[in-house]
């Protein structure tokens, strides 16, 4: 019975999640990275934060590789956005040296949402994968919230 409550908890969620993101027109996949990111980076609401800080400055990065790639010299043609990686990623290491900075896979997974979703530099397309992203942790953490509860629950009745 606790399996049987787990996944239909666990489905009602991700189902919620879905509707709410083609709702508001969020970027789904974006949302589930995020919930990944609860499970893989500590399930908790400090953890998380600072996973979220981690992507946020991952995804602020790739802001900036754009942007020192359309600085560049149009000369180095298909090299301009390769060398702009190259520059902004080396200093990786050196930002990481940060206790708050420190989480690399989380850096690397704003990277993939800048430049999966590839927003153009406004705004509302920036909030709105910043929304994604929040809904995503939360909706992790109500997941693991509420499989938690209910494995307490099925623990303390009586076997029959």
């Amino acid at each position: 019975m606790k399996t049987l409550s787990t996944s239909l908890s666990m489905g009602a969620l991700g189902a919620l999640a879905v509707f709410i993101s083609f709702s508001l027109q969020w970027i789904t996949w974006v949302l589930f990275i995020a919930w990944v990111s609860y499970y893989i980076f500590g399930m908790s609401i400090k953890t998380s934060a600072k996973a979220l800080l981690n992507i946020s400055a991952g995804f602020i990065m790739g802001i900036i590789i754009s942007t020192v790639a359309n600085g560049l010299p149009e000369q180095l043609g298909r090299f301009t956005l390769p060398i702009a990686v190259f520059i902004c990623i080396s200093f990786l290491p050196y930002l990481s040296k940060n206790k708050v900075l420190n989480n690399i896979p989380a850096w690397f997974l704003g990277l993939i949402v800048f430049f999966g979703v590839h927003p153009p530099l406004a705004i509302q397309p920036i909030l709105t994968i910043f929304s994604s992203l929040i809904a995503g942790f939360v909706f992790a953490l109500l997941n693991h919230t509420t499989t938690n509860l209910i494995s307490k629950i099925s623990e303390s009745q009586p076997n029959e």
